[in-house]
């Protein structure tokens, strides 16, 4: 697929998901010009991540921090699925005319006055490590502490809280049910590469329409298909 689009004079959006840092770029250039340009994005088929990940947030409501990990100080997890939106993104000095735009999982508050951010996932990926995930939870915290509007939240700790199925077990009823291992993967403040990614992701926006990502599976199953000809 060649063919060079013509974007419009200005994108479709201009707020950034916080996992088009990980995913997007990772994936696929073209699939995420065109998704800022044109608003157009494929739609995902993850029939048992949905509510799999939603007992796992609601399971962790209220619960203390250090019965998560004892790593963590003393704090309650007190916020869960809530939209945040940043100030206009500044790299350089210069204002991007972006902002972040994304939804946490949940979100602690610590005795100290600082939240904790914690990104829940239900996968046995090996991707699911901290290092992957940091842009990510990097962005949920840019718009924590620069909000577009009302008060900033310092944010003192990040980290992935991964289920990984652990094998069928047998419930008293006679039926059967998942278990699964938990882990909380820590992950280090780095404003450092987030800053960088935002700078590379803005060049590939305004850059000129982009090759498609190699392993992109939408762009291969489209180029398969426009060698068919008319069908």
């Amino acid at each position: 697929m060649s063919k060079q689009v013509k974007r419009p004079d200005k994108p479709a959006r201009n707020t950034i998901a916080p996992s088009d840092l990980t995913f997007g770029l990772s994936t696929c250039k073209r699939c995420l010009w065109i998704k800022y340009w044109f608003k157009i994005t494929m739609p995902g088929q993850f029939p048992l991540v949905k509510p799999l990940s939603t007992a796992q947030e609601e399971h962790f409501r209220r619960a203390s921090m250090p019965d998560l990990d004892p790593s963590l100080a003393p704090g309650v997890v007190k916020q869960w699925g809530q939209w945040v939106k940043s100030q206009p993104i500044v790299i350089d000095g210069k204002e991007t005319g972006f902002q972040i735009l994304g939804i946490y999982d949940l979100l602690a508050h610590y005795d100290d006055g600082s939240v904790g951010i914690i990104d829940c996932k239900v996968s046995d990926s090996d991707r699911d490590n901290a290092q992957f995930y940091s842009p990510q939870l990097e962005a949920y915290a840019y718009a924590l502490e620069n909000p577009d509007k009302g008060k900033p939240f310092p944010v003192s700790s990040m980290g992935l809280l991964v289920w990984k199925l652990a094998g069928i077990t047998p419930t008293a009823d006679g039926a059967h049910g998942f278990g699964v291992t938990q882990h909380y993967l820590p992950v280090e403040r780095d404003a450092k590469t987030f800053n960088e990614l935002i700078a590379n992701l803005i060049d590939v926006i305004y850059g000129d329409f982009p090759d498609a990502g190699p392993d992109c599976q939408t762009c291969n199953y489209l180029d398969q298909r426009l060698t068919l000809g008319d069908i």
